[in-house]
């Protein structure tokens, strides 16, 4: 049975994202891509509604067990890091909403997922998303290449182990970043 997973590149201007399925076998299937815009003219509550009602809609769709966030990760451009952060977390709290997890994935982790190289551009990348998912030409624009390659990334690392509730169990690399993290928001120790 094909694992469907959902990536998403967040971003309050352009947020792309990709769906596709996985088979056991690793072998990849696209679904659909694209990417949900927000004016950059209108308030920022408004945008993010825009970006919320868009990925509510793709969870509709689509149905994925499992979805893929790119991490945020600090830039220079405290306002881009901003976007970036709220775009996040309204797809946090979408997948959230339906009983679904997160897979966390830094730019370098996809990068190497993908091309074998975490420092890859974006031309790289795009071009093995093409490859891997057997695709006339690169998927447009990079946002919704980006999103493609973070659910290709959080398929591989999960592989086909879903629970019968259709979660996507967690890696041992995945339970030990977990657990590191309740560890220093709590002050408890990790699970056994």
């Amino acid at each position: 049975m094909a694992l469907r997973v959902l990536g998403i590149d967040p971003g309050l201007t352009r947020c792309g994202i990709g769906v596709i399925d996985v088979a056991p076998n690793r072998e990849a299937t696209l679904v659909y891509y694209g990417v949900i815009r927000s004016s950059s003219d209108a308030e920022v509550e408004s945008r993010l509604l825009s970006i919320s009602e868009g990925i509510d809609a793709a969870l509709d769709q689509y149905v994925p067990q499992a979805v893929a966030v790119e991490r945020v990760f600090a830039q220079h451009n405290l306002r881009t890091v901003m976007g970036t952060a709220q775009a996040s977390g309204i797809a946090l709290a979408a997948a959230a909403k339906r009983g679904l997890r997160v897979g966390h994935h830094t730019p370098s982790e996809v990068k190497a997922a993908i091309t074998g190289y975490g420092s890859a551009d974006k031309k790289q990348v795009a071009t093995m998303v093409t490859r891997i998912l057997r695709l006339a030409a690169p998927p447009t624009p990079a946002d919704a290449a980006d999103a493609l390659a973070l659910a290709l990334c959080h398929a591989w690392r999960i592989g086909s182990s879903v629970t019968p509730t259709g979660m996507a169990a967690e890696t041992p690399a995945q339970r030990a970043w977990l657990d590191a993290e309740r560890v220093s928001r709590r002050g408890r120790p990790p699970r056994a």
